[in-house]
């Protein structure tokens, strides 16, 4: 197997140099492992997938650690975490960096492990699949956001992204990438491994019941979380919906982009849009079999939105960012136009607002921003620069403020 080059190495080694433990989390299959044995040779390596292993670190920790000294990086940590507080004392006694390096597929249960016990100690990083920079051997490394400087400088490296649909449709898995897998076969297989082995333990349902549900939420990636809608389709009930929902969320399936929040908006909606973070496994879920299929269908449009808040993600977490604090999108009723009004995506970074809209078309129209005057009414915040992300094949300015941008921008 070729080991692909990924754009978070070089900070996750600097921030490993910097810290006493290092974190990385993503959903199963992101490339974690290989990417930390990779950089991280000199390490000493244990899984937690290995039911011994995790026996003894619990009932035996300082044997555990006898048996794995420092420098170590623990595979698939959230399945034990209660070792984080072995680690919290070992790593209080000296002031060395970069003793341990942790990976997990389990977000917000390592957080919270973490918040306990290393809070302080360690810095948490997350691994997506591969972003379009990757695949196209592109080096530039720094997060989405439509000011002149970013523009400038990801105009020296830009590439044409020709095929667009094929990796739509194919995902983001690296495997997918590095050998001659077959489509199907490996999302059939990786369906099966995440119920196995991820969520088993923490869901009270047979497994064909959490396959229609995950099937129903890739049905509606790109859409207002409808919880009650979910339930009516799978058959469970609301509570439960909820409850699976944060098992998405947490073990790196789907994003819940938040509405953006300002009493000035006062009718803007307040639930959350749901995004599935591989658009490969989506696919997969709902049938749509080729990617010519997927290109034509009534589905192409949520896709390609998916696809490309995806890529907008990743360019924050491969630059080592949180970018849960700084993506929202707005959906409301303002009193000074008719209808309902809708932004894609609200970028905030340093008191300004970016609104972004998705469109998969290759004729943008300056009314496709109509909407980013709501931002106006914001105190203490000003409105950057508009953006429309669609299949035009050149930055066109369509008003001072409005701007059409291929996705080879991103």
């Amino acid at each position: 197997m070729a080991y692909i080059d990924r754009a978070i190495s070089e900070v996750l080694a600097q921030r490993a140099s910097a810290s006493k433990c290092l974190l990385l989390t993503g959903s199963r299959q992101v490339g974690k492992s290989t990417l930390l044995k990779h950089i991280f040779p000199e390490y000493n390596r244990v899984s937690f997938d290995d039911r011994m292993t995790r026996l003894q670190a619990k009932e035996e920790p300082k044997l555990f650690f006898l048996n794995n000294p420092r420098p170590l990086f623990i595979d698939e940590v959230q399945k034990e975490n209660s070792i984080l507080e072995d680690v919290k004392m070992l790593v209080d006694e000296s002031d060395e960096r970069g003793q341990f390096i942790f990976s997990g597929s389990q977000r917000l249960e390592l957080m919270k492990g973490i918040s306990e016990s290393l809070a302080g100690r360690i810095s948490v990083m997350e691994l997506s699949g591969l972003s379009l920079r990757e695949i196209h051997e592109v080096g530039f490394n720094k997060h989405f956001v439509p000011t002149e400087e970013y523009l400038s400088e990801r105009e020296t490296e830009l590439k044409a992204y020709d095929n667009i649909w094929d990796l739509i449709h194919k995902g983001s898995y690296p495997e997918l990438y590095d050998v001659e897998r077959d489509w199907q076969d490996f999302y059939a297989s990786y369906v099966d491994t995440y119920i196995e082995r991820d969520i088993n333990e923490l869901i009270m349902a047979d497994s064909i019941t959490f396959l229609k549900f995950l099937t129903a939420v890739a049905a509606r990636t790109g859409e207002i979380l409808n919880y009650a809608n979910i339930a009516g389709d799978v058959g469970v009930s609301e509570p439960t919906v909820k409850t699976w929902i944060s098992i998405l969320e947490r073990t790196g399936i789907i994003f819940l982009l938040q509405p953006y929040s300002a009493s000035a908006l006062s009718r803007a909606i307040k639930a959350p849009r749901v995004y599935f973070k591989d658009t490969g496994l989506a696919c997969y879920l709902t049938r749509w079999l080729t990617a010519e299929a997927l290109k034509n269908s009534a589905v192409a449009g949520n896709m390609f939105e998916t696809y490309v808040v995806s890529e907008i993600l990743k360019s924050y977490s491969n630059e080592g960012l949180d970018y849960r604090f700084s993506v929202f999108y707005y959906r409301g009723r303002d009193k000074s136009h008719a209808g309902d009004n809708e932004i894609d995506m609200i970028i905030e970074e340093n008191g300004v607002l970016y609104p972004i809209e998705i469109k998969m078309t290759g004729n943008p129209k300056a009314e496709m921003g109509g909407t980013n005057v709501v931002l106006d009414k914001i105190p203490d915040k000003k409105r950057g620069m508009g953006v429309i992300l669609c299949l035009t094949d050149k930055k066109t300015y369509l008003r001072e403020n409005l701007l059409a941008l291929p996705i080879c921008y991103l």
